[in-house]
């Protein structure tokens, strides 16, 4: 009896250990779901942070505390800045009126070329097409010695030397294909106090390679002919920027060089978090920020489904450039060369918009997605810089993401970025003004959007969807390919979800959705942005591949109805049709209605928006076949 009480012993006690690490490990997964949900907790409390910060700052503002760079000294509020009676006023707007045939200064314009004549170090972020290069070009023409511009392309800061050459001003760049003579002639007039040279421009390459440059800017220096520098694009800098540039980061020696030249930043596409940034990478102390609104009234904000079918998707465009926009100007960005090529035969760079001085553009087409609202921001804001009314239509794909996910994946936040777009592109219920403003840490009233934009000219009745039951289902998809060693491309995960596609893949506890293609395209992005679902890079000798893998957040659904995962539908009869309600395979009495379709959806936007009078930039006549401006390269095309 001892003997077999001894054995029962010795066998719990082998099972004792197994039994003790499946609790440790089931311990461990609650923990870590434990924490997730404190991480979106502190998530949510620093968004609710700076948003309070944001009102606090608008109250300031609006009360006369507050400039618009966000100091509390009034020497750097925009106020103080504002008027005319500054030694030099007359002398300004001389110069504004007979040199560069301009009559008035626009917003921020005054305040800013008032604090470079005064000698203070300013950041100005405005709008493209808000005429920041007046900023300093204007006090360049108004001072002793020189100024040094600092682009980061060629082509813009040769489209500048054209402009200012026509206007009889004296400017000159320096590259690597600059003649020996021009390069001499520079480098004397650089050191003469008289010289008519009042602007020299460089890219950041010149700064950071060029030691014989360096060495004739630390002569004029000395020489105080060195008047300001400006550096353009300044949120290249940072590289939290959208379009870092590593040379960027030499600038930082120009204010350890030159202490006593002022600098101004200019960038049309920075948030606060991106100028700090630049500030310190620059070297820059104290300085002033002007910060004119995000917003362009006059132009109109809409994202359509892009169709599947690339003859469908070119013939929606040319309906649309016929049917309104008659004898007028616009510009169609696409992804690639290839994507160019089937809209047309003639293409060019997205530098070819930079600094464009076109100012009757009626409309820009995006093709594809940007990578950023940056650069759909500074994109877009290339219509409409008469102030008169513009169209900015974002052509919105499921496959686009991943296409540009692959590109990007390298890029510091590059992803980060890109899921921004993607979840502006998605949203069709908020005021586009008041997402695009949200990035741009900016608070806005969608009133003032004066139906301005796609979802505000929809009439609309918004409800939450419950989709924890399809989230479960994909994955147990995922879940299962693992375990075959499979990856699934977002494609393949939709057919398998599906019912369709490779039948190993496919689960038999899942019951295929009864919604569309776009509908489970657009279930599948919102978990993709909320992080149920992750994408999985491979990088062949020819390719990078996005996969999409089980996400961190999928652990909140072990506890098994304690989670729910909910996506915005709008419901209305006369702008969407409706699905009957259908069941997922893992989610008793959970209401699983259907997203509306996107094709449906949007192509609902375009005729609600012209229902609802969408303010119109043309006559909606037929035109003739548009001709088409050639550029350099393979990112826009003009039509003309």
């Amino acid at each position: 009896m001892r003997a077999h009480g001894c054995g029962l012993y010795c066998a719990f006690s082998l099972l004792l250990p197994a039994v003790l690490e499946e609790v440790l490990v089931s311990i461990e997964n609650e923990l870590q779901v434990v924490e997730m949900q404190i991480q979106e907790l502190v998530d949510k409390q620093q968004e609710l942070l700076q948003k309070k910060m944001r009102v606090k700052n608008l109250i300031k503002q609006s009360s006369g505390d507050l400039e618009a760079g966000g100091s509390k000294d009034t020497e750097t509020s925009a106020e103080e800045w504002n008027k005319k009676d500054f030694p030099w006023y007359e002398k300004i707007k001389t110069a504004l009126q007979s040199r560069f045939k301009l009559q008035k200064f626009r917003s921020l314009q005054l305040e800013t070329v008032n604090a470079a004549m005064a000698g203070k170090d300013i950041f100005l972020v405005m709008p493209t097409g808000g005429g920041k290069s007046l900023c300093y070009q204007l006090p360049a023409v108004c001072s002793d010695g020189f100024t040094l511009v600092i682009c980061p392309l060629i082509s813009l800061m040769e489209d500048q030397l054209m402009v200012l050459e026509q206007l009889g001003i004296s400017a000159a760049l320096l590259n690597a294909s600059s003649s020996k003579e021009h390069v001499k002639w520079v480098h004397t007039e650089m050191l003469k106090k008289n010289s008519e040279l009042k602007l020299i421009y460089v890219t950041p390459e010149k700064i950071a390679k060029s030691k014989m440059f360096m060495s004739k800017l630390e002569k004029a220096y000395q020489a105080g002919c060195l008047a300001r520098i400006a550096v353009d694009e300044v949120h290249c800098c940072s590289q939290w920027g959208h379009d870092f540039r590593p040379d960027y980061k030499s600038l930082g020696i120009l204010k350890r060089q030159f202490p006593n030249t002022p600098l101004i930043g200019l960038t049309a596409t920075a948030t606060n978090h991106v100028l700090k940034d630049a500030q310190n990478i620059l070297h820059v102390q104290k300085c002033i920020t002007f910060t004119a609104s995000f917003n362009r009234p006059n132009l109109y904000y809409e994202v359509r489904h892009k169709p599947s079918n690339n003859e469908d998707f070119i013939e929606d465009i040319v309906k649309t450039i016929n049917g309104r926009y008659k004898g007028m100007s616009g510009i169609v960005y696409c992804f690639s060369q290839k994507d160019s090529e089937q809209v047309t035969v003639v293409v060019a760079t997205v530098a070819f918009g930079m600094g464009i001085d076109k100012p009757d553009v009626r409309f820009v087409i995006h093709h594809s997605m940007s990578k950023s609202m940056e650069n759909y921001y500074q994109e877009s804001g290339r219509a409409g810089r008469d102030d008169q009314k513009a169209d900015c239509i974002l052509y919105y794909g499921f496959g686009d993401i991943f296409r540009i996910s692959s590109m990007v994946v390298m890029e510091n936040v590059g992803q980060e970025k890109l899921y921004d777009m993607v979840s502006y592109c998605q949203n069709m219920n908020k005021c586009r003004r008041v997402l695009i403003a949200h990035h741009f840490d900016e608070v806005w009233d969608s009133a003032n959007c004066n139906r301005m934009c796609d979802n505000c000219c929809r009439e609309k009745e918004c409800e939450m969807m419950d989709v924890t039951g399809y989230c479960r289902d994909l994955i147990k998809i995922l879940e299962q390919a693992d375990s075959m060693s499979e990856k699934l491309t977002p494609l393949k995960l939709i057919d398998a979800w599906s019912g369709k596609g490779v039948s190993k893949f496919r689960v038999p506890e899942v019951t295929p959705p009864k919604h569309t293609r776009e509908e489970l395209e657009r279930i599948i992005a919102h978990l993709l942005l909320q992080q149920y679902l992750k994408e999985d890079f491979s990088f062949t000798a020819f390719a990078t591949i996005s996969y999409l893998k089980v996400g961190p957040k999928a652990r909140l659904l072990k506890n098994d109805g304690q989670h729910i995962i909910t996506i915005e539908r709008i419901t209305n009869s006369k702008s969407f049709f409706k699905v009957k309600p259908s069941q997922s395979s893992n989610s008793k009495g959970s209401r699983e209605n259907a997203q509306t379709g996107s094709k449906t959806v949007q192509g609902a936007v375009v005729k609600k928006s012209q229902e609802h009078k969408r303010p119109s930039s043309g006559p909606n006549l037929k035109a003739k076949k548009p001709k088409l401006q050639a550029g350099a390269n393979d990112q826009a095309v003009l039509i003309d």
